[in-house]
Order: structure tokens, then sequence, then C-alpha cells
């Protein structure tokens, strides 16, 4: 069961939001309910994921993996088969696909790897020097004045 959700009367009165919302508006008309190639995602560490893809008949010639800003994206298409053997069951999917994935702020791609028609992809948080929080020291001495120019009156000094 679907259900549509309009984000109007928030984005009127939010300023700077418009890219969490059109990721929630996007998420509703994904191609989830495709559902191939299937994948896991999973936490390694406080600031590490992996994105497993199966990818069952595909080389890892046939896949390719993109990552562009804040986006991760696999693709994937067969070469035709060589031996043009007649199939008497196909049940290994076998046509192409593309997997698009929204990564957070910070997120970095590692490493692919693919092992047993498995994809993995490595995935880290690396947080820059100027975005972690840090202690600010409080210094001792003089009080200082209740408003800004008060120490100039006091002096006779023009602010």
């Amino acid at each position: 069961m679907r259900t549509n959700f309009d984000f109007t009367p928030y984005r009127r009165s939010t300023v700077g939001f418009d890219r969490l919302f059109d990721l929630l508006e996007n998420g509703m008309r994904s191609d989830a309910a495709d559902g191939y190639p299937p994948f896991d995602i999973v936490r390694d560490g406080e600031d590490s994921y992996r994105i497993t893809l199966a990818v069952a008949g595909f080389r890892p010639e046939d896949i390719e993996v993109v990552a562009q800003q804040n986006q991760l994206t696999v693709t994937g298409k067969r070469a035709e088969d060589e031996d043009r053997a007649e199939y008497l069951y196909r049940g290994i999917a076998s046509r192409a696909f593309e997997r698009r994935f929204q990564l957070a702020d910070f997120i970095e791609v590692g490493d692919a790897r693919f092992e047993n028609g498995l994809l993995s992809i490595a995935l880290r948080r690396v947080v820059p020097e100027a975005m972690k929080p840090r202690r600010i020291a409080i210094g001792g001495g003089a009080p200082a004045p209740d408003r800004i120019g008060a120490s100039a009156e006091k002096t006779g000094e023009a602010a």
C-alpha cells in the first residue's frame, strides 16, 4: 500500500531543506519495487559501512561503480553470450540494472570487491576537522564589559 505525502506545507515554512524533501519524495518513487539486484547495507563500525549487491551471472567487467557528489550508482550490463547456447530454462537474471544509493554528507566510497557473485562496496564517514566539535578554553582576567563600547566610554575614547 502506497501513500502519497504532500510536503508543500513544510517547503513553505522551511529554508534550506529542499534537498531533504527531494530525497524523501524520490525515495517514495524509487525503483525499490523492482528489487533487482538485491542488496544489503551493513554497518561494520562506528564510521564504516558496506553495501553488498547480489550480482550472480555478471563478471566484474560487466559492472560499473560511479561515486559522484552524494550519490553512488552501480550499473550492470552483461555482454552477449558468445556460445549462443539454447537454454531450456534460464533462472539466473541477466537483465541490465542500475541501482542508486543516496549518500549522507561526508561519506566516502572506498574500494569495491567482487567475489562469489557478490559485489561489496566499502563506505566510510570522514568528517573534516573543521566540522568536528572542539573544546573552547575559558580564559581568566578582567571581567568583560556589559556592552560593546563600555570600556571606551570610561576612558573617554570614541567607540
